[in-house]
């Protein structure tokens, strides 16, 4: 697969799809998807800690249903809209599946990543190395 050639929105749509096993009755997490050159690199869940009670763990909650996992791919397809000028650094979807009701909800952040060696801008010293060798 070529990811250079595929539109972003295609790659989070695919990185959704591999991800849908895992995210099937998961309780909560962050995607992460880090961009380089406006192409996916690395991605992958982190998911948050799993409760214990007096040193038992106990049963684990219901977690997103196969209709939450399309709804926060679409989610997470149509986020790419709003970034906007870099080509570098990460997106994050947070996601938590409410207690009880079944109600999901979800977040998205956007970090952008710059580097200045890659820039125009070279520091350049106000005196050279050797100057201070050379006074008196």
């Amino acid at each position: 697969m070529n990811v250079d050639a595929m539109p972003l929105t295609r790659q989070v749509d695919y990185v959704f799809k591999q991800l849908a096993e895992e995210l099937l009755h998961a309780q909560a997490g962050t995607v992460i998807i880090q961009i380089r050159n406006n192409a996916v690199g690395k991605y992958g869940i982190r998911h948050h800690p799993i409760e214990s009670r007096n040193g038992q763990i106990g049963q684990s909650e219901q977690g997103m249903t196969h209709e939450q996992v399309q709804a926060f791919r679409q989610m997470a397809i149509d986020s790419i809209k709003l970034k906007r000028n870099w080509t570098h650094g990460e997106i994050m979807y947070d996601f938590s599946v409410r207690t009880g009701t079944g109600a999901w909800s979800a977040s998205i952040l956007f970090e952008s990543n710059y580097n200045m060696a890659s820039s125009m801008f070279r520091y350049t010293p106000k005196f050279a190395q050797h100057s201070f060798r050379d006074a008196p």
